[in-house]
């Protein structure tokens, strides 16, 4: 494979995927570690990427949201795992905000049966902790739901946000970074994850390890509104470092 060769392949994969290390380009390239690092040296100059430790990120917003069903099945393991750590942290009694989202919905299966109260933000999670009746006392906002997402938007969503307080708000996020913060792929849902932030003690935020370092273009607050980060074993070390040092508690499961 040609210098120039290589590099479109690189560039490519780190655009599409938002995020590589060496050691995988390595194995895509069949190129040595020590050429992929001058490689992405090279394209960083370019203006093709972002150098970070042990690989390199994409420059562009990730602008567009895959589709639920398609979210619902990557990395199920490490979400059931984030779901299970982030309902340890939350207390019998409490009352909970809980965000839209694939991995909030591992969330409110593992918060039904308990003796809280929960307001839940998508129509699955509505759907998971109403059947069958159990302990949970459930709080239904208003809204209109996202086509194809179920998650619940509008200036009914923000009203019934504004008229009540919670312990915890559970958020999950299409984008975190220490130096983006918190971000959306659509802005009434930014709106939304702002409202539910501000109504709330405390945030746990959870989130794979591929939503950290990745930036949406729908910006919701900086990283510092998160109080706990729960996340898995893929999440890049640096953006870890960087986000515990900017004072938010990262926990992986």
């Amino acid at each position: 494979m040609s210098n120039a060769d290589r590099h479109r392949l690189i560039a490519q994969t780190v655009r599409e995927s938002g995020r590589a290390t060496v050691p995988e380009l390595a194995g895509l390239t069949g190129a040595s570690q020590m050429t992929i690092r001058r490689d992405l040296d090279t394209l960083a100059a370019q203006g093709a990427l972002e150098r970070v430790r042990g690989g390199a990120r994409t420059l562009l917003l990730r602008g567009e949201e895959p589709p639920f069903a398609l979210r619902a099945h990557e990395a199920a393991g490490a979400k059931r795992r984030i779901a299970a750590e982030v309902s340890r942290l939350i207390t019998d009694g409490e009352t909970v905000l809980l965000d839209s989202g694939t991995t909030c919905l591992e969330v409110a299966r593992l918060l039904h049966g308990r003796p809280l109260t929960v307001m839940p933000l998508s129509l699955q999670a509505i759907g998971v902790l109403s059947d069958p009746p159990g302990p949970v006392t459930l709080l239904v906002p208003g809204g209109r739901p996202r086509n194809g997402e179920g998650a619940l938007t509008g200036p009914l969503t923000l009203a019934s946000l504004a008229a009540l307080r919670f312990d915890t708000a559970i958020a999950g996020c299409c984008g975190l970074s220490a130096a983006e913060g918190l971000t959306a792929y659509d802005l009434d849902d930014a709106a939304v994850k702002k409202a539910a932030i501000a109504s709330a003690r405390r945030v746990i935020a959870a989130a794979d390890g591929s939503k950290l370092g990745r930036t949406a273009h729908a910006c919701v607050g900086p990283s510092t509104l998160v109080h706990t980060l729960v996340t898995d074993t893929t999440a890049p070390a640096d953006e870890v470092a960087a986000l515990e040092a900017a004072g938010t508690i990262v926990t992986t499961a």
